[in-house]
């Protein structure tokens, strides 16, 4: 597995760099933030991650080491790849994504190339709670919507654990979703008889 490549510039493509070490060019494949800010011929260090298919063994470069983790992450959910990986780092800093998943905005997620309402919906579901070791900031750390912090309280009222009440929302968000469904624009006392009567008390 290569790592880390640290070497001279010799090529600048909007999509790749030619990276020189020890005499070999190595070609990274890099988003266009990442190859506007080097310069031919200078020294450059880049965190990759190496893509192995039965055809072709592809280099991807980054600046951090957590914009690499956050590329690699992405790619575990379904249906997307390290070029529609690379278009999300291209329109969305980590830090972004995580308060976009985070706070369940479907829109923000939709401006990446590639990725539909759909797929902005799948992103969220599969990396709720995922990426808040990946922001610059815990700023949005553990934040949720309004209506899903109501409906969270509501339960552990009503004797829900956290931990259960979380997992009722996330079906329910899940549920509604199938069904074309945004959950912040149901009324609240819709989304608690949903979660009540599919949800699993910790007192029951």
């Amino acid at each position: 597995m290569i790592s880390i490549v640290t070497g001279t510039v010799r090529a600048i493509h909007i999509d790749r760099l030619i990276v020189e070490v020890g005499g070999i060019g190595l070609s990274v494949l890099v988003n266009p933030a990442t190859s506007s800010s080097v310069t031919l011929g200078s020294s450059v260090q880049l965190f990759t991650s190496l893509v192995v298919r039965e055809d072709s063994l592809t280099l991807f470069g980054f600046l951090s080491e957590q914009a690499r983790g956050f590329f690699e992450l992405v790619q575990t959910v379904s249906g997307v790849g390290p070029k529609v990986a690379l278009s999300i780092l291209s329109v969305l800093a980590p830090e972004d994504l995580a308060r976009a998943i985070a706070q369940e905005d479907v829109a923000v997620i939709e401006r990446v190339p590639g990725i539909g309402r759909k797929g902005a919906q799948r992103m969220i579901l599969e990396l709720k709670g995922k990426l808040s070791d990946l922001s610059a900031s815990d700023t949005y750390r553990g934040h949720q919507p309004a209506w899903r912090e109501q409906l969270t309280s509501a339960l552990v009222s009503l004797g829900f654990s956290p931990k259960d009440s979380d997992q009722a929302i996330s079906a329910l968000v899940n549920r509604m979703q199938s069904d074309g469904i945004d959950a912040s624009t149901v009324a609240m006392s819709d989304l608690l008889k949903d979660a009540l009567a599919n949800g699993k008390s910790s007192r029951g």
